[in-house]
């Protein structure tokens, strides 16, 4: 009886007050990674990821596997401790604006072994990096355009909205990390960046960039790619 009243309780949680699976389970997963998340931070749910997993090939073959990354929006952190999971030689830096959700941060980096590799760092963007540059650069930064964040299911209102609302074309913030990258990324280096469906307003924020759209299992296209060439 104890516990079909507590799976009861979940179910409601879930059914009627609509919170997150990830939110009740207290975790959630990228492929073999598993994660700690709570409403701190965005559940993750990245197309990079997936390209990760492919060692971003073939954009890295000239390069090789990089040695410094960063991971800038990092949430959870997921992403930082793939990239330190899947290159296993590199230091990976992972950048956030809200301090709740690098605490969950924290905990995750803990939890993978990967202290001494991820270093975890508070500020706005490139703001808090001092100079630093590296060979990959990932976000997946707020992109959510004011129309789409006005109908989110209730779902989605769940999760912090500092980590969804970009404005009214959902470009506020990829505007700000495409015009920053080129002076943290070393010659060669490659900057991806994750917009959701937002291919048409990317392209109309930046028309004048070769945007790279990477192949992902989604048809919206998510994810595009420079070179620090094309930052110059």
């Amino acid at each position: 009886a104890d516990e079909c009243a507590q799976l009861a309780q979940v179910v409601e949680r879930r059914v009627v007050g609509r919170e997150p699976a990830a939110y009740i389970t207290g975790e959630a997963w990228l492929g073999p990674l598993r994660f700690r998340v709570d409403p701190r931070v965005i559940i993750p749910r990245s197309h990079i990821f997936e390209l990760m997993q492919d060692g971003f090939e073939p954009w890295l073959d000239d390069m090789g596997a990089p040695a410094s990354v960063l991971d800038l929006c990092t949430g959870s952190g997921c992403l930082a401790i793939a990239a330190a999971h899947y290159f296993p030689d590199a230091k990976v830096d992972a950048v956030d604006l809200s301090g709740e959700a690098l605490k969950v941060a924290q905990l995750n980096i803990a939890d993978h072994g990967v202290r001494d590799r991820v270093e975890v760092l508070h500020g706005d963007l490139f703001e808090p990096l001092a100079g630093r540059r590296y060979d990959l650069i990932l976000s997946n930064p707020p992109y959510v355009t004011d129309a789409a964040m006005a109908e989110l299911p209730e779902e989605f209102r769940r999760e912090p909205e500092m980590a969804l609302g970009a404005g009214h074309d959902g470009m506020d913030i990829v505007r700000r990390i495409v015009a920053e990258a080129g002076r943290h990324l070393n010659p060669g280096g490659l900057l991806l960046v994750e917009v959701g469906r937002n291919q048409a307003e990317t392209e109309a924020a930046l028309p004048d960039l070769p945007l790279v759209w990477l192949d992902t299992e989604s048809a919206s296209a998510p994810v595009f790619l420079l070179r620090a060439e094309d930052l110059a």
